[in-house]
C-alpha cells in the first residue's frame, strides 16, 4: 500500500487509538503507549515505538503511518513572526503563523483550508472554501515547526472558521490538553468564531478554552455588508448567547475588532459596541487592518485608535490595542497561501 493512502495516526484521540490496536491484534492499553510516542515523545516513524512488539510495529507500518508533514514553505518576519505553509486539501494548502512575544510564543493554527464564510476583509474567504483539515493535520502544525518544544499557546484563528470543522476542532483540543496527549492547560488555548451560534455551544459545552468573536461593528446592518454570517447567526444573538456562561473565572471571552479609517472607527461605534457588550466579562482587541487586494478599507489611524480604545475604557469595558505583528511578511491569514497558490499557476 502507498505511504499516502495509508490511515494517519496523528491525530488520534485515546479512544482511536484503541481502534487501531483491535485492527492489528495489540491489547487495548498499547493505546496509551502509541498516545505517548506520537504526542509527547514526537515521533515520525513507527519504528520508533520500541515498547511495541516488533511484529505489532509491522501490522501497523501496513496500513498506517505517522502522518507528520513538514513545512513547505515559510516567511519570517523582522520582528520574529515566522508564517509556515503546509499541505492541506482540495489542492490548497493552509498556514500556520508562530508569534513569539518575549516569554511567550504563539501559534496560530488554520482548521479549514479555504472557508466557506466570505468576510469581505478576509483573504482566506476570498480563495473559497477546498475542504477540512483533519485533527493529525491541525495538530501537526504544532508539532512541525522549528519552534513547536517552545510554543506556550495555541489560537485556533488561523485559515477557516474552527466552528464549522468542529468535530476535528474538538479531537485537537483534546490532544492538546489531555495527559496522554500534549497535556497542555485549556487556558493555553483559544477558538476565535465568527459566531457559529450551534458549534459555538458546543465549544462551550464540551471544553474550557478561551473564547474569540470577530464583531468589527455592533451594528447589524454594516455587520452584513461585511460578514454574511450576520443574517444567520446576528452578533447580538450571539452576545446573549454568552452572557449564559461564566468567563469570570476559568475561561476569558475576547471580542475581535479590526478598525477601519472612516468605517468603524467613531465614537458612535465605541458607545454602540459598549452597550452590545453590557451584562458580559469580554474585552475587547482593537486590531490594525492589514491591507489585502480590492478591498477598500484602511487600517485607522494610531490616535483614532487610542481614542476608541479610552472610550471603551471609560463605558467600563476593557480594551487594548493589538500589537501589529508580521506586516512585512503579509501575516494576514491567506495571504501566503494565495502567493503560493498564485507561483504555481505562473
Amino acid at each position: 500500500m502507498n505511504s499516502d493512502n495509508k490511515e494517519k495516526l496523528l491525530g488520534k484521540t485515546l479512544e482511536g487509538l484503541r481502534d487501531v490496536c483491535a485492527s492489528v491484534g495489540l491489547r487495548p492499553f498499547a493505546a496509551k503507549q502509541m498516545a505517548r510516542w506520537l504526542y509527547e515523545k514526537r515521533v515520525a516513524d513507527i519504528d520508533a515505538m520500541t515498547d511495541l512488539p516488533k511484529e505489532a510495529r509491522a501490522r501497523l507500518k501496513a496500513e498506517y503511518r505517522i502522518g507528520r508533514e513538514a513545512p513547505v514553505a515559510e516567511s519570517r518576519s523582522a520582528d520574529g513572526t515566522a508564517k509556515y505553509l503546509f499541505p492541506g486539501v482540495g489542492g490548497r494548502d493552509v498556514e500556520a503563523v508562530m508569534i513569539p512575544d518575549r516569554e511567550r510564543a504563539t501559534i496560530c493554527v488554520s482548521s479549514q483550508a479555504g472557508c466557506k464564510m466570505n468576510c469581505r476583509f478576509c483573504m482566506t474567504g476570498r480563495q473559497g472554501y477546498h475542504g477540512n483539515l483533519d485533527a493529525g493535520a491541525i495538530i501537526n502544525q504544532v508539532l512541525s515547526i522549528p519552534e513547536s518544544d517552545a510554543l506556550t499557546n495555541i489560537v485556533f484563528m488561523g485559515m477557516g472558521e474552527p466552528t464549522d470543522n468542529l468535530d476535528a476542532v474538538l479531537d485537537a483540543i483534546e490532544i492538546l490538553t489531555s495527559p496522554w496527549g500534549l497535556a497542555w492547560s485549556p487556558k493555553r488555548i483559544t477558538v476565535s468564531s465568527i459566531g457559529n451560534i450551534p458549534g459555538l455551544r458546543r465549544l462551550l459545552d464540551e471544553t474550557k478554552v478561551h473564547i474569540a468573536i470577530s464583531v468589527h461593528t455592533p451594528f447589524s446592518d454594516e455587520r452584513r455588508g461585511i460578514m454574511p454570517v450576520e443574517r444567520a447567526w446576528p452578533v447580538a444573538k450571539v452576545v446573549d448567547l454568552l452572557r449564559d456562561y461564566d468567563f469570570a473565572h476559568q475561561r476569558r471571552l475576547s471580542m475581535e475588532y479590526i478598525i477601519w479609517r472612516g468605517i468603524n472607527d467613531d465614537m458612535r461605534h465605541a458607545d454602540a459596541l459598549a452597550r452590545l457588550l453590557k451584562g458580559t466579562d469580554a474585552r475587547v482587541n482593537l486590531i490594525r487592518f492589514h491591507r489585502i487586494p480590492d478591498f477598500e478599507g484602511a487600517p485607522a489611524d494610531a490616535p483614532v485608535m487610542e481614542a476608541f480604545r479610552d472610550r471603551l475604557n471609560e463605558r467600563g469595558v476593557t480594551a487594548t490595542i493589538r500589537a501589529s505583528r508580521g506586516e512585512d511578511i503579509e501575516a494576514a491569514c491567506g495571504m501566503l497561501a494565495g502567493e503560493k497558490r498564485n507561483e504555481n499557476q505562473g
